[in-house]
């Protein structure tokens, strides 16, 4: 890890070089997302320095030695060795950089996988572990509108995948490190004919293998847990879509399951409301 090889390296480092080294083992976050000027201003030191610092590491510069720590983030150490922390602020300025990330992903890109669901005769979400959260909002709102849209392994994923038919579509959910369900629910999905969209935390991702449509989110944070904030807000712009495209049949789908909330009294009284 590069945090242990800049540890390695300090006590052989000038001071400033050493200075520089532990202000980056500190903030590997920072390291992967933040400018070099941006660092050396916060560290009181130059620019050079950090260039010198990853050169005395071994790396050709310091955008090398930044892909070094961007990679890390992809492929995260085990939760248990993070420093897990940072506090509010830096979490809100990590979870603001996710969905500004957001912005990369063009439009044209989340209308594509959106048209394809919206033209499925069934659509299939699936989640698993902490990825759970995401396909249970999308599958949550993709209902409202669409019933007859499943959760995969909701009760038993072996009864899941084989009540898949061709035609129909999955929308998958995954990042590193990924779950073996997920890849087991990917690949029988396109042995049975399904089409797929996949929300991943990288083009490389094993999950994303065979689909159609891949929308990308981002998962960097300072805490010891992968950020979820981007996918779930990219599962709501994506549900949104395909709405949008069900036109007057959708709208009227939805207002069936409002009526029939406001009649199972689903919610409290609003206290205005109240006599």
């Amino acid at each position: 890890m590069l945090a242990d090889r800049l540890r390695a390296a300090l006590p052989g480092l000038p001071p400033q070089l050493a200075a520089a080294g532990r202000h980056v083992c500190e903030r590997p976050f920072d390291a992967a997302t933040r400018s070099m000027r941006a660092l050396a201003a916060e560290a009181g030191a130059s620019p050079a320095t950090f260039t010198r610092l990853a050169q005395a590491l071994g790396f050709a510069g310091w955008e090398e030695l930044r892909a070094a720590a961007i990679e890390e983030q992809r492929r995260p150490a085990p939760y248990s060795s993070r420093a897990g922390g940072g506090g509010l602020a830096a979490i809100q300025a990590a979870e603001a950089a996710n969905i500004a990330a957001l912005a990369t992903l063009p439009e044209a890109a989340l209308q594509a996988a959106a048209a394809m669901l919206d033209a499925a005769p069934r659509i299939h979400v699936a989640g698993f572990r902490s990825c759970r959260a995401v396909a249970t909002l999308l599958h949550y709102q993709l209902r409202l509108f669409r019933p007859e849209t499943v959760l995969v392994g909701d009760a038993a994923l072996d009864l899941d995948l084989g009540a898949m038919q061709p035609g129909e579509a999955l929308v998958l959910t995954g990042f590193a490190p990924y779950s073996r369900a997920a890849l087991t629910t990917q690949a029988a999905a396109r042995a049975a004919g399904l089409r797929l969209v996949v929300l991943a935390d990288s083009p490389a991702a094993p999950v994303a293998t065979g689909a159609e449509h891949l929308l990308v989110f981002a998962t960097a944070t300072p805490a010891f847990f992968p950020s979820l904030t981007a996918a779930l807000a990219l599962a709501q712009a994506l549900a949104a879509a395909v709405f949008a495209l069900g036109g007057e049949a959708a709208r009227a789908r939805l207002r069936e399951s409002e009526a029939r909330l406001a009649t199972l009294s689903a919610y409290l009284p609003d206290p205005e409301d109240q006599p």
